[in-house]
């Protein structure tokens, strides 16, 4: 649903987090959840297909470096018919010159590149951006 704006609701949004160590999991899912959107989990590959096949997310934030499945198998399993039009956002603590990360953005699914330690500011914007969402008015005080 939009507002006047033109811009999205995040509650609207599910986003679709799929890294393998929990702590970076649950930081990214405490940055996303903070910006009012819905969030899905996966820790593995195979949990990451099944769950984009099944919640048909609105993004997906993958890590490249997963057990059952890397990330680049991953992104393209994602390129098939249902869920070829989900963008995704690679996050990767794996250090990555310039032609991967350039290769990596040249997938039709990726939108973009954050490298870890994710930076909750980053991490925000470009999920508003990328979603047209807005952030939430932030009480004073909250």
């Amino acid at each position: 649903m939009e507002n006047s704006s033109g811009f999205s609701n995040p509650a609207d949004k599910l986003v679709l987090i799929v890294d393998d160590d929990d702590a970076v999991r649950d930081l990214i899912e405490f940055i996303v959840k903070k910006e009012g959107f819905n969030i899905e989990r996966a820790a593995d590959g195979e949990e990451a297909l099944k769950k984009a096949r099944t919640v048909n997310p609105d993004l997906i934030l993958l890590d490249l470096m997963l057990p059952k499945f890397g990330g680049f198998e991953i992104l393209r399993e994602l390129q098939g018919d249902d869920t070829g039009n989900i963008p995704i956002v690679i996050i990767t603590g794996r250090y990555t010159d310039r032609s991967t990360s350039e290769m990596i953005k040249q997938e039709p699914n990726v939108k973009d590149f954050i490298e870890k330690p994710v930076k909750p500011q980053v991490l925000s914007s470009l999920i508003h951006k990328l979603l047209h969402t807005q952030p939430a008015l932030r009480k004073p005080g909250a």
